[in-house]
């Protein structure tokens, strides 16, 4: 007797991570160690204080992916198991890939490869990309969809990170444009690619509730307190480091206060609206990225974040809805205009910076491919480059990645099309049943009968 249709989405999960984790022990057996211990007692002082500089940060920003965006992205009240659980598997998943391409990479032109904390860090901002990304197509897709675009999308961002940073020698401290704006629009290449011209009708579950909103704002709040950790990161201790928090706790103050602001002069009544205060609290982190260690005045930063803000509730207001009924764009989480419209703006605000502010010191980054901790450190003025020249490279890397992550994402849109990786059925989907026991289903299971919705999941589960 024939297999349902079913059978084998519902076994193409756990049979293609089993791969991937049998795969990935195979090759740090054979060809990943550790750095051997210091024998000299300078080196391993040395070795200790990087350390301690780094782990603090690197702490902050796995409280950041693992439990602020996750709760951020639970405004779908009936979807929070399945978002907070695919968050969670597609940033283990994303790391370990990214680790694993890194290492394929290292090896190929020195041989044995040497893990340390920083290759971690590293393969950890490729994993963003990708829960970003998903913000376009949230709630729609089955989790081998989004493996499978992981599984593209990371290559293409570290590809594209070698090449705005490394090749064109973009300042991009905090990831604005090679995270932010990269992830932005893969995402929403591959939401217009899988669901084509087709408008998606409105659902009605992804409609929040204040308790699915005051989840999700807790969600910005634990992502607002730790976002100067995941700017500074890579900046070189010191005075570039200090100058990115400070400059990212301006920022983020002034889309926090512009973003209530803003929200009420919106409304009629001239209350707050929550998503307004889950997304532009943010933008000024995102934003500030770009310029965050360059030498500017501090009311700069305000002026960055104030304007972020701005931008991305007009975004919400006017743009979504302009970009919905034109291009039938999906974009669930608004991810162009917390992501997209700030990231564009930071873009610009570097090439400004760099262009009027007489001493930015470029260079006092790391670049986030690979190499231990002092890899890719450029010291003195651009690199030897004019500031004309340098702000050239800043708006060519914006170009760059624009268009190359949104030619990307409809290639990988359209892959995302295929029969094995069959999109959830319309009436399930926002809907934690599709993918775990929920508690009402484990109830009506015991009463010996099960719900209509609890059915079709068991059968049309991927």
């Amino acid at each position: 007797m024939a297999p349902t249709p079913s059978t084998s989405p519902r076994r193409l999960l756990p049979l293609s991570l089993g791969l991937f984790q049998a795969a990935l022990l195979l090759f740090f057996t054979l060809f990943v160690t550790y750095d051997e211990p210091s024998t000299q007692a300078e080196d391993a002082n040395s070795m200790a204080n990087r350390l301690y500089s780094i782990f603090p940060f690197f702490q902050d920003i796995q409280v950041m992916l693992v439990v602020g965006l996750g709760l951020l992205l639970t405004f779908l009240p009936r979807y929070g198991l399945s978002v907070l659980t695919h968050n969670f598997l597609l940033l283990n998943f994303s790391t370990q890939w990214a680790l694993l391409l890194q290492g394929l990479l290292h090896r190929l032109h020195h041989g044995q490869v040497h893990l340390g904390l920083h290759n971690i860090l590293t393969a950890e901002f490729a994993a963003v990309t990708v829960l970003i990304s998903t913000g376009a197509i949230l709630g729609r897709t089955s989790p081998c969809q989004l493996l499978a675009m992981a599984t593209c999308e990371v290559p293409i961002y570290l590809t594209s990170e070698w090449a705005i940073v490394t090749h064109l020698g973009v300042l991009d401290v905090g990831g604005t444009i090679t995270i932010h704006v990269f992830s932005c629009y893969f995402g929403l290449g591959v939401a217009k690619a899988l669901f084509r011209a087709a408008q998606q009708p409105g659902h009605p579950k992804e409609t929040p509730t204040p308790r699915s909103d005051l989840m999700s704002l807790v969600g910005m709040l634990i992502l607002w307190v730790f976002w100067p950790s995941f700017v500074a990161v890579l900046c070189q201790p010191g005075d570039a480091q200090h100058r990115a928090i400070l400059n990212t706790l301006l920022a983020m103050s002034a889309s926090a206060v512009t973003t209530v602001v803003a929200s009420s002069l919106m409304e009629r009544d001239g209350k707050l609206s929550p998503g307004h205060l889950q997304n532009g609290s943010l933008a000024g982190g995102v934003a500030i990225g770009a310029v965050a260690d360059m030498a500017m005045a501090p009311g700069a930063a305000l002026a960055l974040g104030s304007l972020s803000a701005m931008i991305c509730l007009l975004g919400f207001r006017f743009l979504t809805p302009l970009l919905t009924r034109k291009l039938s764009l999906q974009d669930q989480c608004g991810i162009h205009n917390l992501h997209g419209l700030p990231g564009i703006l930071g873009a610009a605000a570097s090439a400004v910076a760099i262009l009027v502010v007489p001493d930015v010191p470029a260079g006092y980054h790391f670049s986030p491919i690979g190499g231990n901790a002092t890899e890719g450190v450029v010291m003195g003025r651009f690199g030897g480059r004019g500031a004309g020249w340098q702000a050239l490279c800043q708006a060519m890397g914006l170009v760059l990645a624009v268009g190359g992550s949104l030619l990307a994402g409809l290639l990988t849109g359209a892959a995302l099309r295929m029969p094995c990786l069959a999109l959830p059925p319309q009436r399930l989907c926002f809907d934690d049943s599709l993918y775990f026991k929920v508690q009402e289903e484990a109830e009506s299971t015991r009463m010996g009968g099960t719900s209509e919705e609890g059915a079709l999941a068991m059968k049309e589960q991927v």
